[in-house]
């Protein structure tokens, strides 16, 4: 939110205390009661909005939070597949003794062409 933004939500607030001032004075309500009353429904309205973000904050469900978590994950499966295409170009020799290299095959599981036969 701007500077812009909060001034206007700040009048937007004003305006809808002198509103709900005239309504509740023309339903009957006079002076200091209509003023309590506006006041009263309006400290109601701002303690539900900041309840509702302190809980979008605590739980993470903010709009920056998810904008985040969105480019994670489009920035995970674009490098995955990147790295996946350079995979699959390499030689199966290549492929081979990356993996051994980087854990994810055992060096003793070199398959033995007698042992097939």
């Amino acid at each position: 939110m701007n500077r812009a933004q909060a001034i206007l939500l700040g009048v937007g607030v004003f305006a809808l205390g002198g509103i709900g001032y005239a309504l509740f004075q023309a339903n009957g309500l006079e002076g200091f009661s209509a003023g309590i009353a506006t006041s009263a429904v309006l400290t109601v309205l701002v303690l539900g909005w900041t309840s509702s973000y302190l809980f979008r904050a605590l739980t993470g469900n903010m709009t920056y939070m998810q904008q985040r978590r969105d480019y994670r994950e489009a920035y995970d499966a674009l490098t995955n597949e990147q790295l996946q295409a350079k995979f699959d170009a390499l030689s199966p020799e290549e492929q081979e003794r990356l993996l051994r290299e980087t854990g994810q095959l055992e060096a003793d599981s070199t398959p033995n062409p007698e042992s097939a036969a």
